[in-house]
């Protein structure tokens, strides 16, 4: 498979939400971050706390490493790729599979927007592969590659090829998580992205996890009145 990086060539007017920090209106519609996602997971309130209230902590370690060890993949592949469009990698991984790493995708219509670790454009089929620290396919993990292959399929035209989602452990070949998105999964994630936009209305509440073990471990701890 040959390295394509692709141009982001999508240009929408973006305002800024005036209260919710990087939550941006495209569209009219509010429209987040997918990686919000895997937050949202872990736990509801944090999302509230950092991007409601505006509190700011300090990166954890492991936020450190992730960064370094993504730009660290992204330079490596960045030193062979060719650019292209988004359009012409459609049309040429008909007939020869090509790699794409940090590739925009947005969905105006449902709210999300984010990049892509990887994906593979093949004959037959995508595959969107989100990078993570460790092997445990964590529902907030599963639930974000999901977002990504909806916002991918959004940007689709007449193309049947099946999209597969995966997670891989970070600096490694492993995909310990590969599924199909299908029409079960679509609605599972489109179900989410909803309640995540019933947050931002106010029409929902911010949920706090139940899982202290979770609370111990959050850099939101002294901040929250839950913990």
């Amino acid at each position: 498979m040959k390295n394509k990086l692709i141009k982001n060539s999508i240009e929408y007017t973006i305002e800024k939400h005036p209260k919710i920090k990087g939550l941006q209106i495209i569209k009219g519609k509010n429209n987040f971050p997918i990686s919000w996602l895997n937050q949202q997971g872990y736990c509801e309130y944090s999302l509230y706390l950092q991007y409601f209230k505006g509190i700011k902590t300090a990166p954890t370690q492991a936020m450190i490493i992730g960064t370094a060890e993504h730009q660290k993949l992204e330079d490596k592949f960045k030193e062979d790729a060719v650019p292209t469009t988004f359009n012409e990698v459609l049309e040429t991984s008909k007939e020869e599979a090509a790699i794409s790493r940090e590739m925009f995708v947005i969905a105006p219509s449902l709210g999300i927007r984010g990049f892509i670790d990887e994906i593979w454009m093949t004959p037959d089929e995508f595959v969107i592969i989100d990078d993570k620290p460790g092997r445990i396919p964590y529902p907030s993990t599963i639930n974000q590659v999901l977002a990504y292959c909806l916002g991918f399929k959004n940007m689709l035209n007449d193309d049947k090829r099946k999209i597969k989602g995966a997670l891989r452990e970070r600096g490694t070949n492993n995909l310990f998580w590969i599924e199909e998105f299908d029409e079960d999964n679509e609605n599972r994630i489109n179900f989410l992205i909803n309640r995540m936009q019933g947050l931002f209305e106010g029409s929902k509440p911010f949920i706090p996890t139940k899982n202290k073990n979770k609370c111990i471990k959050c850099r939101f701890q002294s901040y929250c009145e839950h913990f």
